[in-house]
């Protein structure tokens, strides 16, 4: 699924659930090569990333290739308020159009 991605990082033209399954598959396969993690070990989606033993640090550099490899911008706060790896796809899979209209309305 991550083959979906194209080269410039976009998720165009994937519906929502093909988008959510791309990103998982991307996020997770970085974070459990950030943990030094074999292809077929299963990464806990819910645990936060510090107890997975991930530092600040590493997860700063995480964020930075993620953002190289989507094309979006991720805040660094992004990775506190939403501290495991399903939230973290959770927030990555709303399209930014929808993002920003759901943070208006959080807002009022």
């Amino acid at each position: 699924m991550a083959d979906s991605l194209h080269a410039d990082g976009h998720l165009s033209g994937l519906s929502g659930v093909e988008r959510r399954e791309a990103l998982e598959e991307l996020v997770a396969g970085r974070f459990k090569e950030a943990l030094l993690m074999g292809a077929d070990e299963e990464l806990e989606r819910d645990t936060s990333f510090f107890d997975l033993g991930l530092t600040s640090l590493r997860l700063n550099e995480l964020r930075k290739e993620l953002e190289g490899l989507l094309g979006v911008a991720i805040d660094a706060t992004v990775l506190f308020n939403q501290p495991t790896v399903g939230r973290l796809v959770d927030h990555l899979a709303v399209p930014a159009d929808q993002d920003k209209d759901r943070r208006r309305t959080d807002a009022a």
